[in-house]
């Protein structure tokens, strides 16, 4: 099989709306929660969110771009051409067949598809529906406009499993390149769920954190007082390569793409496996794929989102299959950034790419007291990030539905 390499990123989000701010806030600890904007948000239970907030898109796509798409569409867009210009490769030098899209959302256009609902209500019914409504709402739609704006002919399609959506399309990204049907994939996902329906759907859901008195401190994984997840929102974008097409351009290479798996808990419809199953068989396949030990792996960005059962669950997996991992160092930079949803892998395969560039493992802030269930002799880094060397990251990511997919990314 080929070799598989990220030569490009991109990244639009509260954190940060390019790669090195949005690295810069990961590594130093800045919340990114503030008080929601999009709507008047005090009749729900949460009032914070990581908001992208004051960003001008009209100083990164044209008028009709930003009419003829929904937000998570125009975010997909801005990082897309953050990543192309990073990886610095030139379509008129390739064929356009060998450049592909797989792309990842979990809610797809859930802000359109509200507001158009809104205005039919308020019209007393009438059926006069924007003639964009369709295309704006579907959650194939970044990829395919990403493909449009670019003219890229090759594989073209999107991946939607909840919140593990980026990291399917990880995956499926990846495995396309290794067998050939293409030499570059941009792949990725994205979302905007700062929206009524959204919060008050994961209000009911018990999922979001409700610390409206100091929301900065509201996403707190693995910690004893965590009472759900900050809503995040944005894309991330990365260009992946196959080896030797990189190499012979002359690309800057920021890792190499080790290996990926899926599985499924086969469990429930929003909650994970209490003892992390499918977690750990994903974890045992995705190490296998990369041909590596657990002993390799020097980093795992968990996807703790700082729920009670879900944080617990996947320590348990995580002490199941690397046990006796002496160097394994864990964080969760939702603490950070917020829980972006379909796009969290794509974030936070870039957070761990820079994890191995950088030598420097992000903290989880926030959290102060490991709550006692917690296995014990997991080395979880809090409160300020660390200088270590990474030969070999993990990346987890869990979606309502019980889907599991987990990436590695090493050093090359």
């Amino acid at each position: 099989m080929k070799r598989v390499v990220v030569t490009g990123m991109g990244v639009v989000s509260a954190t940060g709306t390019d790669v090195k701010s949005f690295w810069n806030n990961i590594a130093e600890g800045k919340s990114s929660a503030r008080p929601i904007t999009r709507f008047n948000p005090e009749k729900f239970k949460t009032h914070f969110a990581a908001e992208l907030s004051g960003f001008d898109m009209s100083q990164y796509l044209d008028r009709n771009e930003i009419k003829r798409s929904d937000l998570y569409t125009q975010y997909a867009l801005v990082a897309a051409g953050q990543a192309i210009k990073d990886s610095g490769f030139e379509l008129e030098k390739m064929s356009p067949f060998d450049i592909g899209v797989i792309f990842g959302s979990a809610q797809g256009g859930m802000e359109t598809f509200e507001q158009q609902y809104r205005e039919f209500a308020a019209s007393g019914f009438e059926p006069h529906f924007n003639p964009f409504f369709i295309p704006k709402t579907l959650v194939n739609m970044a990829s395919g406009v990403i493909s449009i704006k670019y003219g890229f002919m090759g594989v073209n399609f999107s991946t939607a499993s909840a919140c593990a959506s980026a990291n399917t399309a990880i995956m499926d990204a990846l495995n396309y390149i290794r067998f050939g049907k293409a030499k570059i994939i941009l792949t990725g996902g994205s979302d905007a769920p700062i929206s009524e329906a959204s919060i008050g759907g994961y209000n009911s859901l018990k999922a979001l954190s409700t610390r409206n008195h100091e929301p900065g401190k509201a996403s707190r994984p693995f910690d004893v007082e965590r009472d759900g997840f900050m809503m995040g929102e944005g894309a991330g974008v990365l260009v992946f390569e196959e080896y030797e097409h990189a190499k012979q351009r002359g690309a800057h290479i920021y890792a190499e793409v080790a290996g990926a798996a899926m599985t499924s808990d086969a469990y429930h419809i929003t909650a994970t496996h209490p003892e992390g199953t499918g977690a750990i068989q994903g974890m045992k396949m995705a190490l296998q794929d990369a041909e590596l030990n657990a002993s390799d792996i020097s980093y795992i960005n968990a996807h703790a989102t700082s729920t009670p059962v879900g944080d617990i669950s996947e320590a348990k997996a995580i002490k199941a299959v690397f046990n006796g991992n002496n160097d394994l160092h864990i964080s969760s930079t939702k603490s950070v950034t917020g829980h972006l949803l379909g796009a969290a892998g794509a974030a936070e395969a870039i957070v761990s790419i820079k994890a191995i560039t950088e030598g420097v493992i992000p903290a989880t802030i926030n959290t102060s007291v490991i709550d006692p269930q917690i296995p014990d002799g997991l080395n979880i880094i809090i409160k300020e990030s660390v200088n270590h060397n990474v030969n070999a990251a993990l990346s987890n990511t869990f979606g309502f539905g019980g889907h599991n997919g987990i990436v590695i990314f090493k050093k090359i």
